[in-house]
């Protein structure tokens, strides 16, 4: 009996925690086209307080940095999610409802991106502080800053960043690059933080894996999304 109340007293702490941080999505790379034209990624989780899995799908033309038409697809169950699972079952549905869209701009899942850089989790870092990081590959290395502007409180927050990113050869060269929309507004999110850099399988384009902070009824929901540049 001790083990059991031990347990249900770990299950409503864990449950509590959950509540008073938001909704937490998961993060999922789920590859290239074979000529890195095209990058697909998605995200999943729980609705805090129905219970309900849901999941994202994104579909991003590299070269312009931006989703490709129609590219943006949802997904929520409409069924409580069981104990012990996750929400990725809500993935899975949406892809298979999207093979056609997969296809269509060549998604090979294997061909996954490369991290070069991951923040810790829990590490204390403020989102302006510059990154570092080295492609050993191509002898490449990166310094990657992240700026951003919030305006409004509450429900009338809103947000806005870019990314300053230097790149320097194996020669010394170095090229500046600015990525992102600052002029993109976008209403609830209160913070951004780089969370990976990944470097693409064909043509070494950088993906930056941005985590951005919504503003939710407890606290906050995470959520991700990407900035993708085409490195020459």
């Amino acid at each position: 009996m001790p083990r059991i109340v031990f347990c249900i007293l770990i299950l409503i702490v864990s449950v509590a925690g959950h509540l008073c941080a938001g909704e937490v999505a998961t993060f999922v790379d789920l590859g290239f086209s074979p000529d890195g034209k095209y990058y697909l990624f998605g995200q999943y989780g729980v609705t805090d307080k129905t219970l309900l899995p849901w999941a994202e799908l994104f579909f991003v033309d590299v070269d312009k940095n931006n989703f490709v038409p129609g590219g943006k697809k949802q997904y929520l169950h409409t069924g409580q999610i069981v104990l012990g699972q996750d929400g990725s079952g809500a993935l899975y549905k949406l892809l298979l409802a999207n093979k056609d869209l997969i296809q269509k701009y060549n998604i090979d899942f294997l061909r996954q991106s490369t991290p070069l850089y991951i923040t810790p989790d829990g590490e204390k870092q403020e989102a302006s502080d510059p990154i570092e990081f080295r492609d050993f590959a191509t002898g490449r290395s990166f310094k990657a800053s992240l700026t951003q502007y919030v305006e409004g409180a509450g429900k009338n927050l809103s947000s806005s960043f870019f990314i300053n990113l230097e790149v320097t050869d194996a020669k010394g060269n170095t090229k500046k690059y600015l990525v992102g929309t600052p002029s993109l507004k976008r209403p609830l999110i209160a913070s951004y933080m780089i969370r990976k850099a990944m470097i693409a399988p064909q043509d070494g384009s950088l993906i930056f894996i941005i985590e951005m902070k919504r503003v939710a009824d407890q606290g906050f929901d995470i959520r991700y999304m990407v900035e993708a540049v085409r490195i020459p």
